[in-house]
């Protein structure tokens, strides 16, 4: 039996596998799908956690198995009649009756249960795929609106912490050899004339206008479930960044993603646009399921949220071509500044738009 066969069948129940392969396209943990001679559930998700990520996997365990309870609760207890399918991840013991399985390396696996007839796609296709990515969303936020973020571990500490990644940003540009450009004079300019305001949700976080709650920390398009039949929105997966936070964390970074057209790897930085008909489809489909536990200061920082979170990621792209690209995986050594230039000018369109989208904004939540 082989090494990967082996670590499977810790999870496989007594039943042999049959199967295992390489699944999806995540760049994090490895992944492979598993298939067991079983009538009932015969595949599961096998996953080795990236440790250098996430240093604690224990307590992305901990999160991941307190969530997913909570969500399951939340269903059984709805009398309203969901008006779809709504699926949760199930977190797969060991024959020891762990949710883990540590190898004599230190290498920790885990295994979920696998969601039947469900895809993802990489790309926002349309305006109704939009509206289901926000629709997602919203109902994650809806289903856990309720659950004590207190319960919680914080497995990515300084995460969407725009100040410090601002303080960080400072400590490399004292000590870097900047290789002087057009494009770079740019960035400078941009992170310097938006300095002063990158404290905007930490401040109202601290002055109590903002509450932490359960967030996903990573809802981008290829983390929603799409179901093959209907097509709807069945689920959100990847789990391993669920933490406290604030949602504008998570509805900032599902516009940034989904409503730039050209991508966030396109060379032609210069021509992104902020596309304000996905941003209204995105956040209706999300207000349709969120609406109910949104507080006046949280629509009031909504437009914030969606300029900062674009902002703050062209800040770390920024700030890691500077340092040497020590963080983000480069195909080529400008690669970061390309991807800095990318979110920069998605922020300057937001901000151009800002009346367009705050108009939006008011006009869903009407």
């Amino acid at each position: 039996m082989d090494r990967l066969t082996n670590i499977a069948q810790q999870f496989a129940a007594s039943r042999p596998v049959t199967e295992l392969r390489a699944f999806g396209s995540g760049n994090i943990n490895d992944t492979y799908l598993v298939t067991i001679a079983s009538d009932r559930e015969p595949q599961f998700v096998l996953q080795r956690i990236n440790t250098h990520v996430f240093q604690q996997p224990a307590l992305v365990m901990q999160n991941m198995c307190i969530f997913t309870e909570h969500v399951c609760q939340q269903l059984q207890a709805q009398t309203d009649g969901l008006e779809r399918r709504w699926a949760v991840p199930r977190v797969l013991l060991t024959l020891a009756n762990q949710d883990h399985w540590v190898e004599p390396d230190g290498s920790y696996w885990r295994a979920i249960s696998f969601i039947d007839g469900s895809e993802t796609i990489d790309l926002i296709q349309d305006i109704e795929h939009g509206r289901e990515v926000g629709y997602a969303l919203g109902r994650f936020h809806h289903l856990i609106s309720n659950l004590d973020p207190a319960l919680l571990a914080d497995t990515l500490v300084g995460f969407h912490i725009t100040p410090q990644y601002l303080a960080d940003y400072h400590q490399v540009l004292s000590t870097a050899t900047i290789a002087v450009s057009e494009q770079v004079d740019y960035c400078l300019k941009f992170v310097r004339d938006r300095q002063a305001w990158a404290r905007v949700l930490e401040d109202a976080k601290n002055d109590g206008k903002l509450p932490l709650r359960p967030i996903h920390g990573d809802p981008k398009v290829n983390n929603v479930l799409i179901c093959t039949t209907t097509q709807q929105a069945i689920g959100i997966i990847d789990l391993d960044t669920v933490k406290p936070g604030l949602v504008h964390y998570d509805i900032g970074d599902c516009l940034r993603s989904g409503c730039n057209p050209l991508g966030e790897e396109t060379k032609e930085w210069e021509q992104v646009e902020f596309d304000t008909q996905m941003c209204r489809s995105i956040l209706a489909g999300y207000l349709s399921q969120a609406s109910g536990f949104l507080t006046e200061d949280d629509y009031a920082y909504l437009f914030d949220g969606i300029r900062l979170i674009a902002f703050e990621l062209g800040l770390r792209f920024f700030t890691d071509y500077l340092a040497g690209n020590v963080y983000f995986k480069v195909k080529y050594p400008t690669h970061n500044l390309d991807r800095a230039l990318v979110q920069f000018k998605l922020t300057a369109s937001i901000e151009a738009q800002e009346p367009i989208i705050r108009s939006i904004i008011n006009d869903l939540r009407a």
